[in-house]
């Protein structure tokens, strides 16, 4: 892909504290010969758990969860561009253009976590001008196999699910496609290492029965894309560690102990939704702006 350069920049909160109690999952009985449940995730869950077991707990555990705090601009920069392309692959070809694909995007704004509504406009623009960029270095009639698509698949331990920004078919293999719109600088070890792509590679290749070892993550802001071609013996890899991940967060939940569920205390505690119920989180950072995400100088560059 031709570099669709745009300075890097798109990619948190005090709130009141409450008590909550973790109740385990209630008691099934089971027969002798009977099949083990499965443990139902996706691979944001999972790397949930990775991050913070304490998040975890308040986002999959706790009911009722505890409130969140104030939106984040950055998030819906994000939403409102993954919502304008998967939306500009809907248009009829003839209609595919930069310009429709902006226009997507000021139609698909997302008013919330920012300043004021004068930042709020000025990244609609930005967000605008990115998506017309990344679309103009696209092939509108190379229709995806999928957009926003939803794959799955079984292990025996696992029910396994995701969401997929666009699968490509490129000859006879699926290529997994990531939209990026954070200011971190990608490199090649996010495509290899990501659980995410390898769990969609996966799934979708079980789905659609097609091979799919190709992975790429799509950096809007600059218009870089990273590449990696997974084998199977790697692929296994990531699935084995889905595995762990998994048994560690299900023995947790079925201990019914809050104690199972320890903070990670750390930089990102600034960005958590759930700073306020989290007293190791807020010791650790301050919460963050809700617009704190966005980069102060990023525009788009001319070539």
């Amino acid at each position: 892909m031709h570099r669709c350069r745009v300075a890097p920049g798109i990619v948190g909160p005090p709130r009141q504290t409450r008590r909550v109690t973790v109740a385990s999952a209630p008691e099934q009985q089971t027969l002798d010969g009977m099949p083990q449940r499965l443990f139902t995730c996706t691979p944001s869950r999972l790397a949930t758990w990775l991050d913070c077991p304490r998040r975890y707990r308040f986002v999959y555990v706790d009911r009722p969860a505890p409130p969140k705090g104030p939106p984040w601009a950055h998030n819906s920069v994000g939403a409102a561009v993954h919502t304008a392309l998967a939306s500009w692959w809907g248009l009829p070809v003839s209609d595919r253009s930069p310009a429709a694909a902006a226009s997507l995007v000021r139609r698909r704004w997302i008013p919330l976590g920012f300043r004021d509504d004068e930042q709020s406009a000025e990244w609609r623009e930005r967000a605008a001008e990115m998506v017309a960029g990344y679309v103009e270095r696209l092939d509108p009639h190379d229709e995806p196999i999928g957009v926003e698509r939803t794959v799955a698949m079984r292990t025996e331990r696992l029910a396994l699910s995701g969401r997929i920004d666009r699968l490509d078919r490129r000859g006879d293999d699926l290529v997994v496609v990531d939209y990026k719109t954070g200011r971190h600088v990608l490199t090649t070890d996010d495509a290899r290492g990501s659980l995410a792509l390898a769990v969609y590679a996966l799934a979708a290749a079980r789905t659609l029965r097609r091979r799919c070892v190709r992975v790429e993550l799509h950096h809007l802001p600059t218009g870089d894309v990273i590449e990696w071609e997974h084998d199977d013996a790697a692929l296994a890899r990531h699935l084995d560690r889905a595995h762990v991940i998994a048994a560690e967060a299900s023995a947790a939940e079925a201990s019914g102990d809050a104690a199972a569920f320890p903070a990670n205390p750390g930089p990102m505690c600034g960005w958590c939704d759930f700073s306020a119920h989290c007293p190791e989180g807020r010791a650790a950072r301050t919460a963050q702006p809700p617009w704190a995400g966005l980069a102060p100088n990023a525009s788009p560059l001319s070539d």
